[in-house]
Order: C-alpha cells, then sequence, then structure tokens
C-alpha cells in the first residue's frame, strides 16, 4: 500500500535511524545518501529469563516505535545486537578491565550475534528480521588479549571486539548470512525492507 502511494506521489518517505551508534550510521549510509538520527530513550535492561534473541528482538522494535511516535509519515529503523557466548550475554564492556574479562571468558568458544531489525513503515505496519552470526574465537592468551584491548580499544561493542578493524584476528571461523550484521545492521534485508516502502536505494 504504502509502496503504491509513493510511487504515485514520487515522494519517497523519509528516513529515521533510530540508534545512537556511529557503526550504523556509517552502515546506513552505505544504502542512503541522506536520513535522519534520533537516539531513542530506551530500557535496555534484560527480562528475568529472558533468551537473547528475545532480547534483541524487543529492544529492536521497542527502539522503532519510540523513535517513530514522533515521527509520522516517516519510515523508522530501530536495531540492536545481542552478543552470547558460554551461556552468558555480553553488554558493551565499557572499560578496558571489562573487555579483558569478556573476552577471556570467550577465548576458544563459539560466540554468536544476534542482530535484530524493526522497520515500521508511516503506516505503522512493523517489518522484523533477526541475522545471527557464528563466530568461534582462537585461543587467546591473557597477554595477547590485552595487547588487542590496548590497540583496539573495543569498549562500545557488544561482545568487546571490533570485527572490522584488528578484531577479526581474534577468531578462526566465521558463519554469516550478511557480513554487515556483524557490524551492527544487516543490510541485506534491510535493503529489501526499505524497498517495500517506497525507499528508493538504487
Amino acid at each position: 500500500m504504502q509502496k503504491a502511494a509513493a510511487a504515485a506521489t514520487g515522494i519517497a518517505p523519509q528516513v529515521v535511524l533510530g540508534s545512537g551508534s556511529r557503526y550504523r550510521r556509517e552502515l546506513l549510509a552505505r544504502l542512503l545518501p541522506a536520513f535522519e538520527v534520533v537516539v531513542p530513550q530506551v530500557d535496555e535492561t534484560p527480562m528475568p529469563g529472558e533468551a537473547a534473541p528475545a532480547l534483541a528482538l524487543r529492544l529492536a522494535r521497542l527502539k522503532a516505535a519510540a523513535v517513530a511516535s514522533a515521527w509520522p509519515g516517516a519510515v523508522v529503523i530501530g536495531s540492536d545486537q545481542v552478543a552470547e557466548c558460554a551461556g552468558r550475554i555480553l553488554g558493551k564492556p565499557g572499560t578496558a578491565a571489562a573487555a579483558v574479562e569478556q573476552l577471556g571468558h570467550c577465548t576458544g568458544q563459539p560466540l554468536v550475534l544476534h542482530t535484530a531489525v524493526a522497520v515500521q513503515g508511516p503506516d505503522r505496519r512493523i517489518m522484523e528480521h533477526l541475522d545471527q552470526t557464528m563466530l568461534r574465537f582462537r585461543k587467546l592468551g591473557r597477554d595477547e588479549i590485552q595487547r588487542y584491548v590496548d590497540r583496539d580499544s573495543p569498549l562500545d561493542c557488544a561482545g568487546a571486539f571490533r570485527f572490522e578493524s584488528l578484531g577479526v584476528a581474534l577468531f578462526s571461523e566465521v558463519a554469516t548470512r550478511d557480513p554487515a550484521a556483524i557490524q551492527g545492521l544487516p543490510l541485506l534485508w534491510l535493503a529489501e525492507a526499505l524497498r517495500a516502502l517506497g525507499v528508493r536505494i538504487i
């Protein structure tokens, strides 16, 4: 419906990214030359017993809905990423000590990145997607972990690594449907969702 309306008027809907992540801004800029950025005010605390995939999807929905209420007529993108390793949900470490601890917990283990995106159109219809990427850590020594954290400073990254930077050297194996999802936004799915809502990509 919205796509047909946009085509009929020749006016593409405005796109708003509901995220404070600079990584998501950089990724979305690969698809769109212009969009608005609004940081949603959402409590990201997991609910008791909440599984990592459910947490990622819930937060993506909440972020999209929080921004959409103030941007009627826009296409709003909400996204969240949850890292899970050895039975534990890993948040953004925030400090170098916490980053070293997280990587020590994960050494030699598979880590799963649950990357969720929710797109709310002008008609309030929500499209959502969950991407799951598996990355297997090499066996990492304490000194190697410390040197990595000192060099790459991954303090604002879920799982305490920057895959697009030196963090790629931490892993022995990666299985993903969408490499962009590792950085926080599944672009393959998102491009199709935006087109379905009348946003011109190419």
